[in-house]
């Protein structure tokens, strides 16, 4: 049975472009089910299987509200809430197979959002020329498993640039769909664990997987960089680990003083809500992160390391430390399942070892006494002599999650 690719994209604007992708996906045997997402114009050279006026009505709107609704953003923002709700419906429906979405900066934000809400596993393309440079690629790809082709030209025009482009989109699409396939669920006799790890702590978490391999379990990485945490908190909201080992937790960080590596106000809530076991450590909670050359001018005068030529690093402050304490342990307190917090106190990130830059044992150990005085008493704390990048740490963490795995199926 052919396979169905819905496209997304504001029919008033690249009517003719969306038309070409979507002749272009037919000739090679797909259905497609063309979606507009235009607020303003009529469709140019091509009749939508779904018009636009259907597509607000799944967000609870009309597309005249949207059209008055008092700015562009506002509109862009009404529309995409509306096409979150008609992808999931036509998944649910079984009539999406695939999904590709072609825009400049509102079609591709639009395209994208509705886009990032189907599940890992589920194609999904957007075509766009702000998917480059210094744009901010959080609205392209949120949580999930995104392909952004960037687009070389506007989308304005069938020429050889951006036909060669959709071709082989299509071509990306049919593969996918051909070959390609959708997240299962694991198997019952895998026993996979979801793992946090910046560079700050790989050597550590290289130890630890192998630990955790040696004794039957299947470690799954993920970047704690504002991006990771949320993905994995999904990921285990959604069935696919035994546990956690939440070993890099800096996302939690970021948002009090700007940083990029924002985990959002639910980072180390939501893995507890569920009741999975999980050991939480303090990894690299001493520093924010920025792109290089903005760190804002009351950050510098903070010690800074330069970890890449594109990330800085800003240490955090003793009264911050203090206040990050407080938060793990409010949102860990949340916690409906069996946890342990394993602290190393030979600090917490490469740079902050003895003559380091972040070297600052009493801010780090302000931190620990905040989160000791307000954690929920029956979670137990153990400290460890060890530098958070030491690989016997990360064995020593492992086998604190083993252990807590055991007492769990006793």
């Amino acid at each position: 049975m052919s396979k169905t690719v819905v496209v997304i994209g504001t029919l008033d604007t690249k009517g003719p472009e969306i038309g070409y992708l979507r002749d272009r996906l037919r000739q090679l045997g797909l259905k497609t089910l063309v979606v507009d997402s235009g607020i303003l114009g009529e469709p140019l050279g091509i009749t939508p299987d779904i018009d636009r006026a259907t597509a607000a009505r799944y967000g609870g709107t009309t597309i005249e509200a949207l059209r008055n609704a008092g700015s562009r953003g506002r509109a862009v923002h009404g529309m995409r809430h509306a096409l979150q709700k008609l992808v999931l419906e036509l998944y649910a429906e079984g009539r999406l197979d695939a999904a590709v979405s072609v825009g400049g900066a509102e079609g591709a934000v639009m395209g994208a959002g509705a886009m990032v809400v189907l599940p890992i596993g589920i194609p999904k393309v957007v075509i766009s020329p702000i998917a480059s440079g210094k744009h901010y690629f959080e609205p392209l790809v949120g949580t999930r498993d995104m392909l952004v082709v960037h687009s070389v030209v506007d989308i304005l025009g069938l020429n050889p640039i951006a036909c060669t482009i959709f071709d082989n989109v299509a071509a990306a699409l049919k593969g996918m769909l051909e070959y390609g396939h959708r997240l299962p669920q694991p198997d019952s006799d895998r026993r996979y664990v979801a793992v946090t790890m910046l560079g700050n702590t790989t050597k550590a978490v290289m130890a630890l997987k192998e630990e955790l391999a040696a004794h039957g379990y299947e470690a799954v990485i993920f970047h704690s960089n504002g991006v990771g945490g949320p993905a994995m908190e999904e990921l285990a909201e959604a069935g696919q680990f035994a546990g956690v080992i939440d070993y890099t937790t800096n996302e939690v960080y970021d948002p009090l003083v700007g940083g990029i590596h924002d985990g959002g106000p639910e980072r180390l809530l939501r893995v507890g809500r569920i009741g999975l076991p999980q050991v939480v450590v303090p990894g690299c909670v001493d520093f924010s992160v920025w792109a290089a050359g903005t760190i804002p001018d009351h950050l510098r005068n903070r010690p800074i390391y330069d970890h890449n030529p594109e990330y800085t690093l800003v240490r955090a402050s003793y009264d911050e430390m203090i206040q990050l304490g407080r938060i793990f342990a409010e949102r860990l307190s949340a916690a409906k399942g069996p946890l342990i917090v394993a602290v190393p106190t030979c600090g917490l990130s490469i740079p902050n070892v003895p003559g380091g830059v972040f070297w600052n044992p009493e801010a780090d150990a302000a931190f620990l006494a905040a989160l000791r005085g307000e954690l929920r008493k029956d979670i137990p704390i153990q400290t460890f002599e060890r530098h958070v990048n030491d690989p016997e740490f990360g064995r020593e963490v492992a086998r604190l999650f083993i252990n807590l795995m055991r007492k769990e199926q006793q």
